[in-house]
């Protein structure tokens, strides 16, 4: 009896101690890091051109961001059908393969995976930076048609005449595409707050032998961050918890600070932070749908139509502007006219409708406007949230109507953005994001 009970005591101790052990193997797989996001106005950015003005980058980011509402078909007002080079507006410096090879790609949360130009290139657009070699690299490898990872990549299929290889296509609104081989192979970041590479073997990425289209010859390809089982957030979920997020620091507000990519603990908003339910779209499930229920200026509040269930509106950072739908917008600028006490003028830009004279060093008065999420929350949206200084003496409400509604990178500078996709929620912050690290 004495013999048998020390058994079960062993026993149990034995379980608990595997479980206790099991709890610290998970919590030691838990990676969490930074990296800098470089925007493409920067003087670090590829993009940049030292002999535009200021205002001549903000110009060329309106028209960037009806863009990138036209490959999404989405801008109800761009009769135009304006194209300009598909180059994003955040950028990131990662390496490939074993020895790594640097690469740039475009930051995007509307993208479903990693993609890059890869040799032999049957039909690439030009690119500054050499194309990666994939017979370089000891860690390379294709994927079989029967793998997972193939039968859960949204633009996968089996390619037959490749030895039975798994294969992607990407195809963007304005006729751009890429296309080629899913991957596995190490992909290396440098941690910004540790100064140190952080490596993730196995890493599924796209090699795209057969790039046509208007993509920037600075960059190299896409670095998806969407909701999408094979984006990089996603593939990082096993030693980062499925938690980033990113603060933007503002963009057209003198000399721009830099923007960075939190994943893992990090990516955890602190208390006070606006959380709302992330909403899965069928028709484009990559890309990050919220409900917002309203938006506000003062006491008159704006209520929001669409579809709740698919969610009525998604964060992006490649947009500038944010879409409304037009009635939405309407009203809106309706608010904003009976609340600013500025003259009116005529915009000067083609995207901008709603503009007003300023005396450069005086202050004038913007309204704060709340988004109102669903769960509650209100985000409180300020004045660089909302408006743009398109010339000395002129600001222009830096949103637009569209078909679709669009949460644009200009409405969330200074906000610390967190997405978790183990509890599919989106939260939002005001914060100082020139404070971070």
């Amino acid at each position: 009896m004495y013999m048998m009970t020390m058994v079960v005591r062993y026993s149990s101790f034995l379980i608990v101690f595997v479980f206790l052990q099991n709890i610290s193997f998970s919590k030691a797989l838990k990676s969490s890091f930074s990296v800098e996001m470089i925007h493409r106005d920067s003087p670090k950015s590829p993009f940049y051109r030292p002999t535009e003005t200021h205002f001549q980058r903000v110009e060329n980011a309106i028209l960037r961001s009806i863009h990138r509402a036209n490959y999404f078909n989405l801008d109800s007002n761009d009769v135009e059908g304006t194209i300009t080079p598909v180059s994003g507006e955040f950028l990131l410096n990662y390496s490939v393969g074993t020895p790594p090879v640097q690469i740039l790609g475009i930051v995007d949360t509307g993208a479903s995976f990693i993609w890059m130009q890869c040799q032999p290139c049957e039909n690439c657009y030009k690119q500054d930076r050499p194309i990666f070699d994939p017979s370089t690299s000891r860690t390379y490898s294709s994927i079989p048609c029967v793998a997972a990872e193939c039968l859960s990549g949204p633009n996968s299929f089996c390619n037959f005449n490749n030895r039975k290889h798994c294969a992607y296509k990407a195809t963007y609104g304005d006729g751009s595409f890429s296309e080629g081989d899913f991957s596995w192979d190490t992909i290396t970041l440098t941690s910004s707050t540790k100064n140190v590479p952080v490596a993730f073997p196995q890493t599924v990425i796209g090699c795209g032998h057969n790039n046509v289209g208007i993509f920037g010859k600075q960059s190299s390809g896409i670095v998806g961050i969407g909701n999408g089982p094979l984006s990089l957030a996603n593939q990082l979920k096993p030693k980062t918890g499925g938690t980033f997020s990113y603060c933007l620091t503002p963009m057209y507000e003198g000399d721009a600070k830099p923007s960075y990519l939190h994943f893992g603990d990090l990516g955890e908003v602190v208390e006070g932070a606006v959380s709302t339910p992330l909403i899965i779209n069928k028709v484009r499930p990559s890309m990050y749908f919220v409900v917002m229920e309203a938006i506000s200026v003062g006491s008159k509040r704006i209520e929001f139509p669409g579809n709740v269930e698919y969610g009525n509106i998604f964060i992006d950072s490649g947009a500038t502007m944010t879409y409304l739908p037009d009635e939405v917008y309407s009203s809106l600028e309706r608010e904003m006219v009976n609340a600013v006490n500025l003259p009116r003028t005529n915009s000067p830009l083609k995207g901008l409708k709603l503009c007003y004279e300023i005396t450069p060093g005086e202050e004038y008065h913007i309204p704060t406007v709340f988004a109102h999420f669903k769960g509650g929350g209100a985000v409180k949206l300020y004045s660089i949230n909302t408006f743009l200084k398109v010339r000395e003496t002129v600001i222009c409400l830096a949103f637009r109507s569209g078909f679709q509604a669009i949460f644009g990178n200009l409405a969330q500078q200074d906000i610390l953005v967190s997405y978790d996709t183990q509890q599919n929620t989106v939260t939002f912050l005001n914060t100082d994001c020139t404070s971070e690290l």
